[in-house]
């Protein structure tokens, strides 16, 4: 399958997420817009803060007439047991085969360097404001090299906004991706 573009019909394949398993079709499209944010795992740092962002102001998403599911490599069990502390919001697909990536088109960086991008800066940045809320690098899973994808889906299946990010900071932060909505 070639790369999702604006417009085109999002596909279906069944999914196992963090709460329960399902079709695409059946998770994605039951609401007006769906944002499918997929990262790399759950030990990495900047993921976890996205999702964590995420989480914390997941009203504010919701005002907007949406929902998110994350995507990661993570297993279903570690998954689990890395949030049972602090229950989402939302749900998270498990893709500890990367299946769905590849099916997608996500595909990891070629280099370490294009992994962290032009703008180091806004990565160390990210870092620290993963840290100060607590956050550090727990275990690795998946191709530490996975770049990051956001597919904004509507309530008929089409895909309204496709980003296959070129870089770890590639995709919108949360406040970009509510002015998106």
């Amino acid at each position: 399958m070639p790369k999702l573009k604006n417009g085109d019909r999002f596909p279906s394949f069944p999914i196992q997420t963090l709460y329960n398993s399902a079709e695409v079709t059946d998770t994605l499209f039951d609401a007006p817009k769906t944002v499918l944010w997929c990262l790399r795992y759950i030990g990495c740092t900047v993921c976890r803060y996205d999702i964590h962002v995420a989480a914390s102001r997941y009203q504010e998403v919701q005002e907007k007439g949406a929902k998110i599911i994350f995507m990661l490599q993570s297993d279903k069990d570690l998954l689990a047991e890395e949030l049972k502390d602090a229950p989402l919001p939302f749900d998270v697909i498990c893709d500890p085969e990367m299946k769905i990536y590849q099916a997608l088109e996500i595909k990891p960086a070629a280099s370490v360097e294009e992994l962290l991008g032009p703008d180091p800066e806004k990565l160390k940045a990210k870092g620290a404001a993963a840290t100060a809320e607590g956050f550090s690098h727990g275990k690795y899973e998946g191709d530490e090299m996975q770049l990051p994808a956001m597919f904004i889906v509507n309530a008929d299946g089409i895909v309204e906004k496709a980003i296959y990010a070129t870089d770890i900071t590639g995709l919108p932060t949360l406040d970009e991706l509510l002015e998106i909505l």
